[in-house]
């Protein structure tokens, strides 16, 4: 079922199949909390492919991978050759024969989608340009453990409609029964087609999707997530990013709309919520702003999980890599 199965996007998986992933990381988190063993890769060799920094997902692969008893080795962009002197098939090739399963973390799909085909061997998508399931998993995980079930819940994206964690939002809640509202300006809405399959799912798992543009969408949320208005490599579009979401920062003037008080906010992180990072300080300088997407009241409040969805990451990607690598026995789901 899953031996020997790549990880590339959320729509790859029936719901029985992420929730087993999800109840499994629960399983191995309290594994890990009482010092339990679990070892199912040991003797296996992993390789992490990165065109793109990180924190959470180079932590997490890498803590998972030696936790399971794996040997792991990082290729950042420097190390090799994808896709510059040697073209990703033939890279995927050559690893796939000298390792068992290959992670990547880059701007193409269809590059993931080709490691997958060409090596042989299970690829897991630590985030593109059009996906990011592992974070799904973390996210998915977080809000089951704080509600303790996903059936009913509600949850309200704001900000950047357009990228790769509104997407993927968008489209796991419609598989796995979760209500899903997406707030943000026209310009910054999801693409027609994530629309259009999330409506498709929608329909089997009997869920709400809209996209709105007013924040009154948040009165009924039960979880509120943002993520930073500026993605990787659109960088000269800072300015225009502003303009554009300012209005849709998440704050204390918004959370006082959620008639929900046990609701909990979420964020992928990195987050710039404060002055303590360089960009922040560039962002003062230039806009006189202190926090963008969300306030630090905010994420620094009780209602905050975000600490504990990035934790999160390492369980649940550990999951798909024993399912998917560790031959274990898994009843039919």
């Amino acid at each position: 079922m899953f031996q020997g199965k790549s990880f590339l996007k959320e729509v790859d998986f029936t719901k029985e199949q992420l929730l087993y992933l999800i109840d499994f990381a629960i399983h191995l988190k309290k594994l890990k909390a009482n010092h339990i063993p679990h070892q199912y890769l040991t003797g296996k060799n992993l390789a992490l492919i990165f065109e793109k920094a990180s924190t959470r997902t180079r932590a997490a692969f890498t803590v998972a991978g030696q936790d399971l008893g794996a040997h792991v080795e990082f290729l950042g962009p420097l190390d090799i050759q994808l896709g510059k002197k040697e073209s990703i098939a033939d890279t995927a090739k050559v690893l796939g024969k000298m390792f068992d399963g290959l992670e990547f973390r880059g701007f193409k799909q269809e590059d993931v989608e080709n490691l997958a085909q060409e090596s042989g061997v299970p690829v897991w998508n630590g985030l593109t340009d059009a996906w990011h399931p592992t974070q799904m998993l973390a996210d998915f995980m977080t809000m089951k453990e704080h509600f303790g079930s996903l059936k009913g819940l509600t949850l309200v994206y704001i900000g950047d409609g357009r990228n790769n964690v509104a997407h993927s939002l968008l489209v796991t809640g419609a598989i796995l029964g979760v209500n899903v509202t997406i707030v943000s300006p026209i310009d910054l809405q999801p693409q027609k087609d994530i629309q259009q399959l999330a409506k498709k799912l929608a329909l089997q798992s009997q869920v709400k999707l809209s996209i709105r543009c007013d924040l009154d969408a948040v009165e009924k949320a039960d979880i509120i997530y943002t993520d930073v208005w500026v993605s990787m490599g659109e960088e000269s579009q800072t300015s225009e990013r502003i303009k554009q979401l300012l209005a849709y920062q998440v704050n204390k003037k918004l959370t006082e709309k959620i008639t929900n008080k046990d609701f909990i906010f979420m964020h992928c992180l990195p987050s710039f919520h404060d002055l303590n990072t360089e960009i922040m300080k560039e962002i003062k300088w230039e806009y006189n702003l202190d926090e963008l997407e969300v306030t630090d009241e905010i994420f620094t409040s009780e209602h905050s999980v975000v600490f504990q969805q990035a934790e999160n990451r390492m369980h649940t990607i550990k999951a798909v890599m024993a399912a998917t690598l560790g031959n274990l026995f898994i009843p039919k789901i």
